[in-house]
């Protein structure tokens, strides 16, 4: 009989100060420059991660999440020498993989809706964008 592995359960003052660090760190702005911005959001519901891709279309870009990462990764192809590839990646202080993920994009803005409440696959995967 296989065991399942323990979920911990989310320490929300964790995630708390984890958001609080992150916004702060002078690293995020630098990667809002270089690769594309990204704004972070908490309603009761859920952890939101909006990135702002204006210039790709959504075959182009991938969100995966890995363990504790959120990887999202835009490629701009215009020869197959001359790629665009800008990525971004940010390290939760909780499995992410354990949580519901969902994604859109709309008018250039990624949203990737990480739920509070509802678990998710406990797998590493690719987030399906509509």
């Amino acid at each position: 009989m296989k065991s399942k592995k323990n979920i911990q359960p989310i320490n929300f003052d964790l995630v708390e100060k984890w958001l609080e660090n992150y916004c702060l760190d002078p690293l995020t702005t630098q990667d809002d420059l270089t690769q594309f911005r990204i704004d972070l959001y908490e309603t009761d519901q859920e952890w939101i991660v909006e990135a702002l891709l204006n210039e790709y279309n959504s075959s182009e870009i991938k969100v995966f999440i890995e363990d504790h990462k959120l990887v999202i990764t835009a490629v701009k192809s215009s020869t197959p020498s001359n790629q665009q590839k800008k990525e971004r990646t940010i390290e939760f202080p909780f499995e992410v993989i354990n949580q519901k993920v969902s994604a859109n994009y709309i008018n250039g803005i990624l949203e990737v809706l990480i739920s509070k409440n509802e678990k998710g696959s406990g797998k590493n995967c690719y987030i399906t964008l509509p």
